[in-house]
């Protein structure tokens, strides 16, 4: 349960980020996307638990949001990851080599078996969860860095 707790959590805050980038209001994104506005709000502040992972993997789908979603031995290794979404296609700039090179991966990536294909989106989900790792670390270690001394009060 804690596995599917953190996945809802996770795809609702991709969610809220398409929305918020997009810059709709709650009555617009329903619109959108087709449900109603007091589910968009708990999308919107992250109020899942009565959500089910297959409503919220539908709002994205229909939003058009690619992402992946993780799982693994424990609760903790479980994630939503935008997947496909290229900072330069965003703002509107691209590369000449940029655009070379992700057409030849996108051909390579025709000529894979099945097999190899899966073993390539294993490695790529475990590469995404250790940088994921990474920078949550880093911010842990930012965080504790920033928080200002308490004198006089024990902890």
């Amino acid at each position: 349960m804690a596995t599917i707790q953190a996945l809802r959590s996770d795809l609702a805050l991709q969610i809220a980020r398409l929305i918020k980038r997009h810059g709709h209001n709650q009555l617009e994104a329903a619109r959108q996307l087709a449900i109603p506005q007091p589910t968009v709000s708990k999308i919107m502040n992250g109020r899942v638990s009565e959500l089910s992972l297959e409503l919220l993997i539908r709002v994205a789908v229909r939003a058009g949001l690619p992402v992946v979603l993780q799982t693994g031995k424990v609760p903790e290794e479980a994630g939503v990851f935008v997947s496909g979404v290229h900072r330069a296609e965003r703002s509107g700039l691209r590369s000449r080599v940029a655009e070379s090179a992700r057409s030849s991966l996108l051909e390579a990536a025709r000529h894979l078996t099945p097999e190899q294909r899966l073993r390539t989106h294993l490695e790529h989900s475990q590469l995404v969860s250790a940088f994921q790792r990474a920078g949550q670390t880093v911010q842990a270690g930012e965080s504790v860095r920033k928080r200002p001394a308490v004198r006089g009060r024990s902890r």
